[in-house]
């Protein structure tokens, strides 16, 4: 039996290996019309204890290219592909990121944001239906057609790369950049958020 009330998925069985591994469903995190939504791949252990995307170290690295940009976590949107912990954190098997993608597709269509930004190799793949070298790509734009409607997506790297390979910091950084000002949300200036910091 599966529910999802608005943005959130309550209770769902379709994959037998997560719901095994999982010790939660985490679901997507940030204001329910942000104009950026960052697509990872699926929670890690970290996630998967407290609950939220992107709360490890790959989060901090996320975290502070978005204050970089003027922006905070809570200005933007925050999700993965499959919304269970994959074991071993392997990645999450073409059948797994197919059940998961129903509930992607209305979280993007109830969010409806400017730009997704796809973060890593299996975020990329899945939207953009194609194989991606996201070194090469990182910072490209496409339109990616998603249930009723096109999207643009930007091709990022994940945040992790930057914690294995310094040197890919200033392109992952370079794209956040580019990712708020497409969105239009970008206010380098003063180095506040668009929203202030309530």
């Amino acid at each position: 039996m599966e529910n999802m009330d608005g943005l959130c998925v309550t209770d769902c069985e379709r994959c037998p290996a997560l719901v095994e591994s999982r010790s939660r469903i985490v679901n997507g995190t940030g204001p329910e019309d942000a104009s950026i939504l960052f697509l990872g791949e699926g929670p890690g252990a970290n996630e998967d204890e407290q609950g939220e995307p992107f709360v490890g170290r790959s989060g901090t690295v996320l975290d502070d290219a978005l204050r970089d940009v003027g922006l905070a976590r809570a200005d933007v949107r925050i999700t993965n592909c499959v919304r269970c912990r994959p074991p071993e954190n392997r990645d999450p098997t073409k059948e797994e990121l197919s059940n998961c993608r129903g509930y992607l597709e209305r979280e993007l269509d109830l969010v409806d944001p400017d730009i997704v930004v796809t973060l890593g190799k299996v975020p990329s793949q899945h939207l953009l239906d194609r194989s991606v070298a996201v070194t090469k790509e990182a910072g490209s734009v496409s339109d990616a057609r998603l249930g009723e409607s096109s999207r643009r997506v930007l091709v990022c790297l994940h945040p992790a790369a930057t914690l294995y390979d310094r040197s890919q910091k200033e392109t992952f950084e370079e794209t956040i950049r580019q990712a708020a000002e497409l969105a239009g949300v970008s206010d380098e200036s003063s180095g506040q958020s668009r929203l202030g910091d309530y």
